[in-house]
C-alpha cells in the first residue's frame, strides 16, 4: 500500500487543499470552446448564412483531434507529469478562443481557426487535471475527482452567461477575445500557484511516485473487456449530454424562450452540475462506483422527456435543466473513478487517454449529431428520444462491470 493509500481523507485534503480547485479552473478551461459555443452558434449562423452543422462542425474537428492524440497525451502525463501541461495548455486555449473571433465568413478560415483551437487544447485535456489529482489523493479520491471535475460543472453554468452577456454589448467576434481574456485572468494564476501532482514532486520526497503504483499494464487494460465496457458508456453518454449541453440554449428558444432567458435556464445546468459532482463524489467513496454511475446516468433521459412532453412553461425547462446537470456533474467522474479502481494507478495517463478518446469522439459527433438532426427535421424532437435511447444502454452498460479490482471496493 502507497503511503498516500494510508492516509486519513482530512490528511489528503491537508497536504493539498487547493490542488482539486486549480485543476478545477484548469479543467474548466479545457472545455472553454464546448460549454462557450452554445450562445455563439445562432449569431453566428445568422451572420455568415450558415446553418447550425457548418457553424458547429469545428467543435467536431477539435474533439476528434484531442481523440487521436488522447493516448499520446496520457502516456507523457505519465512520464512527465501533468504541471507543464497545464500551464502551458491554459495560456494556448485561451489565445486560440479568442482567435476564433477573427472568423469572416470564410469557411476554410473557419476551420483553418478550430484547427489551431484543437491543437492548442490537448495540453488541457482532462487526463492532465485528473492525474495529478489521483496522484495525491487515495482515501477521498471520489470527492477531490468531484471538487475538480466541478470545474466542467463552473463552465457550463459561467461559459454561456458571459457569452451572451458580452454577445449583446460587444457581438460575437468582439465577445470572443474578451471572454478569453476575462477567463485567462482568473484562472491562470491559481494553476500557477498551486496546481502540482506527485509526479511534478520527483527528488522532493514525494509522497507517491508514480512508478510505484500498483496497477494493469496498458496492454492488459486496453485487453481488458471492462475497459471495452468503459469505452462503450462514454461514448453513449457523452455523444447525448455534451449535445444536449451545446444545443441546449437553441433547444429553449426554439419553443419560444428569449435568449437570456434561455441562457438563464442553461445556467441551471451548470449550477446543478456541482451539486451532482459534489454528491456523486461522495456516494462513490461509499457505493459500488457502477451502480452509482448506472442510476445518474439516467437522470438526462427523464429531462429529455419532460421537453418532449411539451412542457414549455418554465418550471418544465429549469426541471430539465436541473436533471441533466446532475448527470453532467457525474459522467466523467464516474468513468476516471471506475478506471483507477479498475485498473490502479500505474498506467493511469495512458488507459484514460484511451476512454478519453471515447469521450471525445462522443463530444465530437453529439452536437454536429443535434445539428445535423435540427436541419433534417427543423426541430430537436429525434435528437431528444435518441438521447433517451442511448443513455438507457450507456446505464445498463455499467450495470454489466464487475466488482473493482483495485481500492477500498475490491473487497
Amino acid at each position: 500500500m502507497t503511503q498516500a493509500g494510508m492516509m486519513t481523507a482530512g490528511a489528503e485534503w491537508r497536504r493539498a487543499p487547493l490542488l482539486p480547485i486549480a485543476a478545477g479552473l484548469g479543467y474548466a478551461t479545457s472545455v472553454i470552446h464546448i460549454y462557450g459555443l452554445g450562445p455563439y452558434i445562432e449569431p453566428i449562423s445568422q451572420s455568415f448564412g450558415w446553418s447550425r452543422t457548418q457553424t458547429t462542425i469545428g467543435l467536431t474537428l477539435a474533439t476528434l483531434v484531442q481523440a487521436v492524440f488522447s493516448i499520446p497525451i496520457g502516456l507523457m502525463v505519465d512520464r512527465l507529469g501533468p504541471r507543464l501541461f497545464g500551464l502551458v495548455g491554459v495560456l494556448l486555449t485561451t489565445g486560440a478562443f479568442a482567435l476564433l473571433g477573427l472568423a469572416t465568413g470564410d469557411r476554410t478560415q473557419w476551420i483553418f481557426l478550430w484547427a489551431l483551437l484543437a491543437f492548442a487544447t490537448l495540453p488541457v485535456q482532462a487526463t492532465v487535471w485528473t492525474s495529478a489529482v489521483a496522484s495525491r489523493f487515495a482515501t477521498s479520491r471520489g470527492l477531490a475527482f468531484a471538487v475538480t471535475l466541478c470545474g466542467a460543472s463552473l463552465a457550463a453554468a459561467l461559459f454561456p452567461l458571459l457569452g451572451s452577456w458580452l454577445i449583446a454589448r460587444h457581438g460575437w467576434q468582439g465577445a470572443a477575445p474578451i471572454q478569453a481574456a476575462i477567463w485567462v485572468v482568473i484562472a491562470f494564476p491559481i494553476i500557477l500557484l498551486f496546481f502540482r501532482g506527485a509526479h511534478d514532486h520527483r527528488g522532493k520526497a514525494a509522497p507517491a511516485d508514480l512508478p510505484d503504483q500498483p496497477g494493469a499494464t496498458l496492454g492488459e487494460g486496453l485487453r481488458s473487456t471492462i475497459y471495452h465496457r468503459l469505452l462503450l458508456a462514454s461514448l453513449l453518454f457523452t455523444f447525448t449530454i455534451i449535445a444536449l449541453v451545446v444545443h441546449f440554449v437553441p433547444i429553449l428558444t426554439d419553443r419560444g424562450a428569449d435568449r437570456m432567458a434561455a441562457a438563464g435556464t442553461a445556467a441551471l445546468v451548470g449550477l446543478f452540475s456541482v451539486i451532482g459532482r459534489l454528491a456523486t463524489g461522495l456516494l462513490l467513496d461509499r457505493f459500488r462506483g457502477s451502480m452509482v454511475g448506472a442510476v445518474v446516468f439516467l437522470l438526462p433521459a427523464i429531462g429529455c422527456l419532460l421537453l418532449l412532453s411539451g412542457g414549455t412553461g418554465w418550471a418544465a425547462q429549469a426541471a430539465a435543466a436541473a436533471l441533466i446537470g446532475l448527470t453532467l456533474g457525474a459522467e466523467v467522474d464516474v468513468i476516471v473513478y471506475l478506471t483507477t479502481q479498475h485498473f490502479g494507478l500505474r498506467t493511469f495517463g495512458g488507459l484514460y487517454g484511451g476512454l478519453l478518446m471515447a469521450l471525445s469522439i462522443g463530444t465530437a459527433t453529439g452536437p454536429l449529431g443535434a445539428s445535423a438532426l435540427f436541419d433534417a427535421t427543423g426541430g430537436y424532437s429525434v435528437f431528444l428520444w435518441l438521447t433517451v435511447a442511448l443513455m438507457l444502454a450507456s446505464s445498463l452498460t455499467l450495470v454489466s462491470l464487475p466488482r473493482p479490482v483495485y481500492g477500498k471496493k475490491a473487497a
